[in-house]
């Protein structure tokens, strides 16, 4: 043998040495069942696959006195999965006497013990929750609840949310501590003008520890106003936008109502502390669309537009026009056109059919619209182009995906919002911008092929903004990726 400091070989040295003396060869995991998750102390609880790098670091954390060695190499040795053992086979180094080095490989065995959580305690005992978020919204309408989820499933907002449960004009979010559904909160009123409320309520008081024990609840307001509604503003809420007209068009709702007035094209932005600050509401809703048919369109000249000292931000993108328009319904029957101004002077042309409403013809409850003079009154506000003969609400080659609860089914209603919504993020690129959106695996390549070929002028949304999920299959258990 070659000669070392010890002058021992090395099976005389590792019988008398052990280098692993003070590293247990034993340990134990808690482990939830109802929620697969495993104790990592003093309280956090994590999720770990079998044979994992999260399982085999927690492993290792939970061995004392392995500093004092130089861990090499470290796996898993396979076991049945239902034995509620597992073993990991390590090789460490340590230095002996005479500062020899010496390499040796042993096993830990661990026992998965059952531990119910305190998430899953408290929802046993029927009090899960320490937190409650009511996201409000006084509106017939559902499309800004759906954007707000994708926002969430975008950035993974709703992560730690133990239910939601829908309600009549909102949705309620359970959370098991005060700072999660506070981030929720922060979350909502960064993407969406909101405003909210806060309370607590006394559960019970340790007077000896002087500890308190509270339930939190915290009420979100979002603006009723929505995407495509007809507002009128006050007095002194337009002059201070530059001078817009009291009737504006909302054409988006993000962190902020975009306002564009059809009549000058001129553009005004509310952010949501002066919305609350002077609130104003919806004269006309979408629901109140009516189909008109253009008969004559007259493009003005940019020299021709209407310009004054103090105009607010004026709109580029969209075109001013005269246009004449019927009710579809009364296309045939009558020789008389109604005159109106629109800002969709780039996008219609003569016998196109638009969504308007009927202003001469309807009857307005608001304190705002009666002040008005009638004479200034149009007859007709256009909102967008209709596309009537396109049939991509049966087959469309984009999805979206869901919440994984049962409450956004619940949410669906008969007024086809949901459809609505997706009609919304094919016209608008630049609301679909902050959207995951996802090819269709139920739609063929045939079929998209198909909606292709049927040039009905409709907008499409492009392969190369679409996404692919990544499934991944590994002992009959599908794990999906974004």
């Amino acid at each position: 043998m070659e000669p070392n400091p010890a002058n021992m070989c090395v099976s005389c040295l590792r019988i008398h040495v052990d280098i692993t003396q003070d590293i247990p060869k034993q340990g134990i995991l808690q482990f939830c069942r109802n929620c697969e998750r495993y104790l990592q102390p003093p309280f956090e609880w994590i999720s770990c696959a079998l044979e994992s790098k999260e399982l085999l670091g927690l492993c290792l954390r939970k061995l004392k006195a392995l500093n004092k060695v130089k861990l090499v190499d470290a796996g898993f040795i396979w076991t049945e999965p239902h034995s509620k053992r597992i073993k990991v086979k390590l090789t460490v180094h340590g230095e002996v006497m005479s500062g020899m080095t010496l390499q040796q490989v042993f096993v830990v065995e661990f026992t998965v013990a059952n531990q119910m959580c305190d998430d899953c305690h408290r929802s046993e005992a029927q009090d899960y929750w320490r937190a409650l978020v009511q996201v409000r919204q006084k509106s017939d309408n559902k499309k800004t609840f759906y954007y707000l989820e994708q926002l969430m499933l975008k950035h993974k907002a709703h992560k730690n949310t133990l239910s939601i449960k829908p309600e009549p004009n909102g949705l309620d979010f359970f959370y098991s501590t005060e700072s999660q559904a506070r981030k929720l909160v922060d979350f909502m009123t960064a993407v969406l003008p909101c405003r909210y409320q806060h309370s607590k309520k006394l559960l019970s008081h340790d007077i000896h520890s002087n500890t308190y024990n509270y339930k939190f609840t915290y009420s979100v307001e979002i603006v009723p106003v929505m995407k495509d509604s007809v507002v009128c503003l006050s007095k002194k809420v337009s002059q201070q936008l530059g001078g817009i007209s009291p009737l504006c068009i909302v054409y988006r709702v993000t962190n902020s109502i975009k306002l564009i007035d059809p009549s000058t094209a001129q553009l005004a932005e509310v952010s949501s502390s002066a919305y609350w600050r002077d609130s104003f509401q919806s004269v006309f809703k979408s629901k109140q669309l009516t189909e008109y048919t253009v008969m004559d369109i007259e493009p003005i000249m940019e020299k021709d537009r209407v310009q004054f000292p103090g105009q607010g931000q004026l709109s580029y993108k969209h075109m001013l026009a005269d246009v004449w328009v019927v009710r579809s319904c009364d296309l045939g029957l009558t020789t008389d056109t109604i005159h109106c101004r629109s800002h969709l002077g780039h996008v219609l042309k003569p016998m196109d059919t638009v969504l308007g409403y009927a202003v001469a013809d309807s009857n307005v409850n608001d304190i705002n619209f009666d002040k008005l003079p009638k004479s200034s009154l149009p007859d007709v506000i256009l909102i967008k182009k209709n596309y009537p003969d396109r049939a991509r609400h049966r087959r469309r080659t984009w999805k979206l995906k869901r919440m994984t609860t049962d409450t956004e089914m619940n949410m669906e209603s008969d007024n086809n919002d949901m459809d609505e919504f997706m009609d919304d993020l094919e016209e608008d690129k630049d609301l679909r911008q902050h959207i995951n959106i996802y090819k269709n695996p139920d739609v063929g390549i045939e079929s998209a092929a198909e909606d292709d070929d049927d040039n009905d002028g409709a907008p499409r949304i492009s392969l190369d903004e679409m996404m692919e999920d990544l499934c991944i299959y590994e002992d009959d258990v599908m794990e999906v990726y974004e």
